[in-house]
């Protein structure tokens, strides 16, 4: 797929010419003054949430330039190649499908005319093993003599999933207790296994090839506690979430759910990855996340890009990243049950688009991913927000909250949403102060996105609405977002590593720093 790349289009020097005359002094207190309707021209509602977009520093000229710049770089057409199932990940020749994890199933009969006639084969596999799957979650919600569910894994393998289930917090099943283990400290594992009993504990092990060091370590210790505290039915306490089913096998595993390589990790929660949520949630709940994701999915694939939410956030990511040249972006999830929000997308977004090349592997003129960072609000406000507001830096926030709480506190949520709208109202409109000490200099960029409730539906779609985005920004800039070549090296030089910790004075072709780190270390029992 030749495209051409954004910065030898015709819209990427208009955007700077503009950004130069008009862009860099652009004010938003200003541009509102002048525009009554503003608000209404950079808000729109997507599938289950609200988007205002207008306190970040565009106007329309500046909208339609990015338009026309997502044009002529194939945005669309990439998009439609994602979902014709075409080999867009091109550095590993694998599709790129998660999208058809939460596709509903077509029938026989409707294949020809539907939006998945080219890989129908692939969405019959995707529902038997979510319906498999789905069964052994229902079996295990029945299952009362199960109190404790211990998920291991790393990465998209964990960030996903406990993200999910703790923002879910409201729809768990009373009863059943969720752990997430991904680090590799053995601090984390036997914190977690210090609250739990062997009889009524299931470990899900979630590898896709079952030999990620991390995981598998993780998964091994557990495995011995297990049987050193008496337990015997391994088949019956641990579960697979893997392809290397022969791999399972061998460690005593008898029940797993597959998935595909046109999954990535960070993409996975929808797959058999997402066995913890569909424990937590139930079936039902399982398929409302999924159907959440799926409305967002249709909002991307068929809406015009001057309408398209997912479009419309990358674009604004572009014009920060590129033209202003903002580093970071802030998420600042108003609602405690997202805490684990800004961890899950930072993954989401740098480990996909953190590259410094593009599709063809050469290097690249201009920057690509932001740092995400974040907290939940109000805790970032007294942590944080002083260098928003105050700092040498412009630093873009995304807001995200939610109307209806689900808790019945008098005044709690109202206090709560007062504090979001202050936060971006102030970043916004500052305030002066001759002294300086009390000055705010405003027309700092925000986004407010805003769900009726946090539900399994709404959930999917947040998290489908971000997923898309950074493909945009990816096609945008030109590169390959699903894959993760820079994960590797460390791993490579940990393998070699590892047994020099306990080989004294083995140096040989280390750095000094390396070598002299190992020697301060000293030697470990084996």
């Amino acid at each position: 797929m030749t495209r051409l790349s954004c910065d030898r289009t015709p819209a990427w020097g208009a955007l700077q010419t503009h950004f130069n005359a008009h862009g860099r002094a652009f004010d938003a207190r200003v541009a509102f003054a002048g525009d009554a309707g503003r608000f209404e021209a950079f808000s729109q509602s997507a599938p289950h949430i609200f988007a205002d977009l207008s306190k970040n520093l565009i106007d329309g000229e500046t909208q339609q330039l990015l338009l026309e710049l997502a044009r002529l770089t194939g945005v669309q057409t990439h998009r439609d190649a994602m979902f014709a199932g075409a080999p867009i990940n091109n550095t590993e020749q694998r599709a790129v499908m998660h999208w058809l994890l939460r596709h509903p199933l077509v029938a026989p009969s409707d294949v020809a005319q539907s939006a998945v006639k080219n890989v129908a084969a692939e969405l019959t596999a995707v529902h038997d093993v979510l319906n498999a799957m789905l069964a052994y979650a229902q079996a295990v919600r029945a299952d009362e003599a199960i109190t404790d569910v211990v998920n291991i894994g790393i990465g998209g393998s964990d960030l996903g999933p406990q993200m999910a289930v703790l923002a879910l917090d409201q729809f768990v099943l009373p009863g059943k207790r969720f752990h997430f283990v991904s680090n590799v400290d053995g601090h984390e594992l036997a914190a977690v296994l210090k609250r739990v009993k062997p009889e009524s504990t299931l470990f899900l092990i979630a590898s896709k090839t079952f030999t990620t060091i991390e995981t598998m370590t993780n998964a091994q210790s557990a495995k011995s506690w297990f049987q050193s505290q008496g337990g015997t039915d391994i088949a019956r306490h641990f579960a697979a979430l893997t392809t290397n089913v022969s791999a399972a096998n061998a460690f005593g595993i008898s029940t797993t759910f597959g998935f595909w390589d046109w999954v990535g990790g960070r993409y996975s929660m929808w797959s058999a990855i997402g066995l913890p949520l569909a424990i937590a949630i139930g079936a039902e709940g399982f398929r409302e996340f999924l159907a959440g994701a799926h409305d967002m999915d249709e909002h991307f694939r068929t809406s015009a890009l001057a309408s398209n939410l997912p479009v419309r956030l990358a674009l604004l990511d572009v014009w920060y990243r590129n033209f202003h040249g903002f580093t970071s972006r802030s998420i600042a999830p108003y609602h405690s049950a997202l805490r684990r929000l800004p961890a899950y997308l930072q993954q989401l977004e740098m480990e996909s688009n953190g590259k410094r090349v593009n599709r063809s592997g050469e290097s690249l003129a201009y920057g690509t991913s932001p740092v995400l960072w974040g907290e939940p609000g109000t805790n970032g406000q007294h942590a944080y927000f002083q260098m928003l507001h105050q700092g040498t830096d412009v630093v873009p926030v995304e807001f995200v909250a939610v109307k209806k709480p689900k808790h019945d506190l008098p005044g709690h949520h109202d206090l709560l949403l007062a504090n979001v709208l202050a936060q971006a109202q102030a970043l916004m409109a500052g305030k002066a102060d001759a002294g300086g000490h009390r000055h705010f200099p405003g027309n700092r960029p925000s986004t407010f996105l805003l769900l009726d409730e946090l539900t399994p539906t709404s959930l999917g779609a947040l998290i489908a609405l971000q997923e898309h985005r950074v493909f945009v920004t990816g096609s945008l800039w030109g590169i390959n977002s699903f894959d993760q070549w820079g994960v590797e090296l460390g791993k490579v030089l940990c393998r070699d590593l590892l047994p020099r910790l306990t080989a004294v004075g083995d140096d040989a072709d280390l750095d000094a720093s390396t070598a002299g780190l190992i020697a301060r270390l000293g030697t470990f029992p084996a």
